[in-house]
């Protein structure tokens, strides 16, 4: 068997571990085999690499790979559970610029060699890849920033700006051109890499800081297009079949999160959502009803059946390890306890399940939410703890609304809803939610992890 057999037969195993990785990946009880899967499959995809192409340096290698490791290590045991959406969003980039940087070299590389040679495809690919790269490491960046909160998390804009928007996307499209003309002036390749980097930057600021999972989702698909292109640059045919399966995989997602929010996949696509109308809901305004954490613990106390509603403030209050101790608390007491997770709960997907599997919360216990609905009739108690528009019934109710057709998760046909919220503040969507006037609703207002220990401590003391 030849080295370039071997290399290829090495490359066929890493895209199997790859795609049998990313279907583990899409359940939380496989999601750690899915994770290690990948993860060999990237260790024997980078040995194969190195064998079958020549090395110019391998002490370069040697000092990237410390580093690399070095600093992957630290990141992974310092940042905590609440940090990993903008973890995710800039790994997203970092991997974006690393195809930058292999098209770039490569690029380079064909300008030095005697006789320049590049066919239509392969500029057609290089002008994509970065292009795509380029954007997507930016715009990375600053979801990064603004769920790390560095940036404001709100929308960002100035006066013009979609005109500027598509002034770069013009610059971009006829610098595009005229490279396809004249491939090796190096000056049209610069151009397009400055201004995809810059329209990266404007694509997304103008996104709030709620509507960072779809934005996670997007940034996801572009990494794995990236790579795909960049496979089609170099001919490598690992990245081709890598990047189609994650660019694949983040389309499906993201078309499954527009759904949840109830926007078209082509507004995602331009940027163009996280500006939804504010306008406060219609109607007669009826009056909360407040309930103190005393009372709310003699309900759950008689309470046979909890169903559990997270959203963004559980995570702000880092609660998710007081509410496993609650829910310890009420299966003791003979309470069955579920949790209904919202595609969109959170700031990226899957955010509430890895903050309740840190949680160390049962994944049997965790229902999708069409898994859940059905369940809430017959519930005694719905908490809702740091949930809002995905719990708003105008959703269903308010034709009028900015969130009519947003599926939600039905808390309302609950016997009794409480919510734990710190005021009666609006959520991304700028409406009031009509959950908090409901007749069954009771608001404990508070810091949910105090207000979530504070009822633990009263079942404990009786």
């Amino acid at each position: 068997m030849t080295q370039t057999f071997l290399v290829q037969l090495a490359y066929i195993t890493a895209s199997i571990l790859f795609a049998f990785g990313l279907k583990f990946l899409s359940s939380p009880a496989t999601a750690r085999r899915g994770n290690m899967l990948s993860a060999c499959g990237m260790l024997l995809a980078v040995l194969a690499t190195l064998a079958g192409h020549q090395i110019i340096s391998w002490q370069w290698i040697l000092i990237g790979l410390m580093i690399g490791s070095a600093f992957g290590t630290l990141v992974a045991f310092k940042a905590s559970m609440t940090q990993m959406p903008e973890m995710i969003a800039l790994l997203h980039g970092c991997g974006a610029l690393a195809s930058v940087f292999v098209d770039w070299v490569h690029y380079e590389k064909l300008l030095h060699e005697i006789i320049f040679s590049i066919s239509a495809v392969e500029s057609i690919m290089l002008y994509l890849s970065i292009v795509i790269g380029a954007l997507t490491f930016t715009g990375s960046v600053v979801a990064w920033a603004k769920l790390s909160e560095r940036l404001p998390g709100k929308p960002l804009l100035f006066f013009g700006q979609q005109w500027i928007n598509g002034l770069i996307l013009i610059s971009i499209l006829v610098s595009g051109a005229l490279f396809f003309q004249h491939p090796s002036e190096i000056m049209y390749f610069y151009t397009f890499l400055a201004f995809s980097c810059v329209f990266g930057v404007l694509l997304v600021i103008p996104i709030g800081g709620a509507d960072m999972p779809v934005v996670i989702s997007v940034l996801n698909s572009y990494s794995g297009v990236v790579a795909c292109t960049t496979g089609f640059v170099i001919n490598n045919t690992l990245l081709i079949v890598v990047g189609a399966l994650v660019g694949a995989n983040g389309i499906i997602l993201s078309i499954i999160m527009c759904k949840a929010m109830n926007r078209s996949l082509t507004n995602v696509l331009f940027g163009g959502f996280g500006q939804v109308k504010k306008r406060t809901a219609d109607g007669i305004k009826k009056e909360a009803h407040p309930i103190s954490v005393e009372d709310a613990q003699l309900i759950l106390e008689a309470a046979k059946t909890v169903i559990f509603a997270p959203g963004y403030g559980m995570a702000v209050a880092q609660a998710q390890h007081a509410v496993r101790e609650l829910t310890h608390v009420l299966e003791n007491n003979g309470c069955d306890v579920k949790f209904a997770i919202h595609p969109v709960a959170g700031r990226m997907p899957g955010h509430m399940n890895v903050l309740l599997a840190e949680a160390n919360i049962p994944y049997d216990q965790l229902l999708e939410m069409e898994a859940a609905n059905p369940l809430l009739e017959t519930t005694d108690v719905a908490i809702v703890i740091g949930a809002n528009d995905t719990v708003n019934p105008a959703a269903i109710n308010e034709k009028s609304s900015p969130i009519y057709g947003m599926p939600i998760i039905e808390t309302f046909k609950a016997k009794t809803v409480f919510v734990i919220k710190r005021s009666m503040a609006s959520g991304f969507a700028g409406i009031e939610n009509d959950l908090f006037y409901y007749d069954n609703t009771r608001m404990i207002f508070g810091d949910a992890k105090d207000v979530v220990q504070r009822l633990v401590a009263e079942f404990k003391t009786k």
